[in-house]
């Protein structure tokens, strides 16, 4: 795949295969325009780092006309504003703001290139893409035990990295302070890979939401980081390791040992193991390397959020079922739930969509050819958590209503 998608495909793709009535749902709550989508920006991407900001649209007719007519190499979703972006220019100054917007998550996978040992930089692979399906496994279940969220959308980037959206009313509305305090308690690794894991709050015990994660997490640890990736098997990977142990005598020992041998990151995990039994239990020494061992598992294997992403409701971000031009392949939908099962390098991509449309009739195109293709699984997927969000709207009108009649 060329690192640009002719106009001429992006038209094909967008005329025939985009899913706007779903993403329209998607973003509005029901199936009647409201301010969620009327007032909500949608930037366009084109060719030459071109972007066309601050559009809006009465319908999802609208919509789709004028991404079919501009052809972007992609568009991506921002807020909610307090009027249409459109007439910002028209509003009087100071007060066109955003309001609303998806409380949103971004895991790329270059963010774990320091623990990871089968590819760097955009490379990814169906190894390291245990990385991001243990992230996934761990932020789905902390936000939805921890802050009793429910409409959380999964979306593959379509190169290295997946984003969360999370549509619930409540997380629509958090202001920036809010989601800059939300997404600081879910970061747990440091952008700075020197400084130490801020998690234990002044105590030797993890919060028990973390602790809750690291029972899962010390299962990928030994599976991912020992076995598979074999991280600490090069002597660049046994030092990372040994700056973490905060114990000057186990530190000398073990680097005695791995210099002058070829061991295994499981072998070499077993000798920690090991350096740490000589420590009586209940003693302090013993009580500090066993909180570094439970640090080392979350340093490598828990969720590494690109925060920026998440603090402001301004922030644009690439919308589901658009093409990543270097790939090819489209940002489809995942399910949490089979994760592990998710294969990047079988996503769709653009071209072979279009051949799978060779084989429908012309005579037969229509809106929704999409359903013909390999795309259908994954817009139903999408329509069935729209489904229900708009179930959840319709709760909360007949409420209203019911309210009003007193």
């Amino acid at each position: 795949m060329s690192d640009k998608v002719s106009r001429e495909i992006l038209e094909v793709f967008y005329g025939r295969l985009y899913p706007f009535k779903s993403i329209f749902h998607w973003l509005n709550h029901e199936p009647i325009p409201s301010d969620l989508f009327l007032k909500r920006e949608i930037a366009f991407n084109l060719p030459d780092d071109v972007i066309i900001r601050y559009n809006s649209f009465n319908d999802y007719d609208e919509f789709k006309k004028q991404v079919c007519k501009l052809a972007p190499t992609r568009f991506e979703i921002g807020p909610v504003y307090t009027s249409r972006p459109r007439d910002r220019k028209t509003a009087r100054k100071g007060t066109f703001n955003p309001t609303h917007r998806e409380l949103v998550f971004d895991i790329d996978m270059t963010d774990y290139d320091p623990v990871r040992t089968c590819c760097s930089d955009a490379d990814i692979c169906k190894r390291c893409w245990s990385f991001i399906s243990a992230a996934v496994r761990v932020l789905d279940t902390a936000v939805r035990d921890q802050f009793g969220y429910t409409h959380l959308l999964w979306v593959y980037s379509g190169r290295r990295g997946i984003h969360l959206w999370i549509s619930d009313k409540e997380a629509m509305a958090l202001t920036d302070d809010q989601r800059k305090a939300i997404v600081s308690w879910l970061t747990v690794v440091p952008k700075d890979e020197t400084k130490k894991l801020n998690v234990r709050f002044g105590s030797r015990t993890l919060p028990a939401s973390l602790q809750t994660s690291l029972d899962h997490l010390a299962e990928i640890f030994t599976e991912l980081i020992l076995h598979d990736q074999d991280v600490f098997a090069s002597d660049k990977g046994f030092e990372a390791l040994l700056k973490r142990i905060p114990d000057a005598r186990v530190v000398d020992s073990l680097e005695t040992q791995w210099r002058s041998s070829s061991s295994s990151s499981f072998e070499k995990w077993k000798d920690f193991k090991a350096e740490i039994k000589h420590y009586a239990k209940g003693t302090s020494q013993r009580a500090a390397l066993m909180a570094a061992m439970e640090d080392i598992i979350l340093l490598y294997t828990y969720p590494r959020l690109d925060e920026n992403v998440s603090k402001k409701r301004n922030h644009l971000l690439k919308a589901p079922f658009c093409v990543h031009p270097k790939t090819g392949r489209i940002c489809v939908p995942v399910d949490p739930e089979r994760i592990e099962e998710f294969d990047p390098e079988a996503v769709p991509t653009i071209d072979q969509l279009l051949s799978e449309l060779d084989t429908v009739a012309k005579a037969a195109e229509h809106h929704s050819d999409w359903e013909r293709t390999s795309l259908k699984p994954y817009v139903d997927m999408l329509d069935r958590h729209n489904q229900s969000i708009m179930d959840e709207a319709r709760k909360e009108k007949r409420g209203a209503s019911a309210d009003m009649s007193w």
